[in-house]
């Protein structure tokens, strides 16, 4: 239709006729387009090798096209007897100038196709990290060192006789501690003062066992109780200060919580008395591998996590978190 009104400048009773049947002759030999693409599975992706087949079928729906339009042409007289032309001219006036709408309506259908596929493509690849990330995170909360358990029913059963009240209390902060295990599952964070609660019962447990060896400090900001971070894995941090620190320690040693706002993120160090071996097998231990893990896939590379020995004979846990938003002021 534009085409015939800029050029012809007006539109006459041939106009209308033949625009329908071009439409209609459109309609059905895409359609048959489509079911020989379908049929032939030559819909994207699709081997290379199958590019003459492709080219075969495309050429063919558009010499049947022009074959029927021109046909219907000369059938139905639809053409000025001024200006007639054969059948022949008019086959291949078709073929230059209406060949372009078939080939348009492929180019539009491959190209949707290959959106279509890509889009696909990415979803399924974003579901699949995201399962990923779900194992890897189920898989890194179900560690619980089976040797703290161990020690911590000795404990409470030298308590039994001797101090009763204690072994009950203990048994309490026993059951917190798998208790809080078991729902680390169910979210990807907590918040901070609830890690706390967990972490002094464990150290409570642990204090029954090394007794006077162990001394605990807690230097923790108010305002960060509220901030979340991964389930356990302060938790996973005094654990891996008990076991490779004051345990190695003649005399015992110290362990110190700190939680504060530093440098616009929120800072949560762990440091224990004693040095780590920086070659050994343990310096790249569950606690450490868990926690790098853990803050890449929850924060990406938005939290970071250093430890290190200190110059006063200390090992220093650092991890830094970015803010959660509306809760710091």
């Amino acid at each position: 239709m534009f085409f015939a009104i800029i050029f012809e400048n007006k539109t006459n009773a041939i106009l209308y006729p033949r625009l329908a049947y071009t439409i209609f002759f459109g309609l059905t030999f895409t359609h048959l387009l489509r079911e020989l693409i379908v049929g032939l599975q030559l819909r994207p992706p699709f081997p290379f090798k199958k590019w003459w087949l492709l080219t075969i079928v495309i050429v063919s729906v558009i010499v049947l096209f022009n074959l029927a339009t021109s046909a219907i042409v000369e059938w139905r007289h639809l053409y000025n007897p001024k200006i007639k032309v054969s059948v022949e001219q008019r086959f291949l006036s078709n073929l230059i100038f209406d060949s372009p709408l078939i080939l348009a309506w492929v180019s539009v259908y491959y190209v949707w196709h290959y959106v279509e596929l890509g889009t696909k493509t990415e979803l399924q690849k974003v579901r699949l990290e995201g399962l990923v990330k779900e194992l890897e995170l189920k898989t890194i909360k179900s560690h619980i060192n089976p040797h703290f358990i161990f020690n911590a029913l000795n404990s409470i059963r030298a308590l039994v006789d001797e101090n009763p009240a204690r072994a009950r209390t203990a048994i309490t902060e026993l059951s917190n501690i798998l208790r809080s295990s078991m729902q680390a599952e169910k979210s990807e964070t907590v918040p901070l003062e609830r890690e706390l609660n967990i972490v002094k019962d464990y150290l409570a447990l642990e204090h029954i066992r090394f007794e006077d060896r162990l001394q605990i400090e807690y230097d923790i900001d108010e305002d960060t109780l509220d901030q979340p971070i991964p389930p356990m894995m302060l938790q996973t941090l005094v654990e891996n200060a008990i076991k490779h620190g004051i345990s190695k320690q003649k005399s015992g040693g110290l362990v110190r919580v700190v939680s504060d706002y530093r440098d616009n993120h929120h800072e949560l160090i762990v440091q224990n008395t004693g040095q780590m071996n920086l070659t050994g097998e343990n310096s790249d231990g569950f606690g450490i591998t868990s926690t790098r893990n853990r803050l890449k896939l929850l924060f990406g590379g938005k939290a970071t996590f250093d430890i290190r020995n200190t110059d006063n004979q200390m090992v220093e846990a650092i991890v830094k978190m970015p803010v959660q938003a509306g809760l710091h002021i």
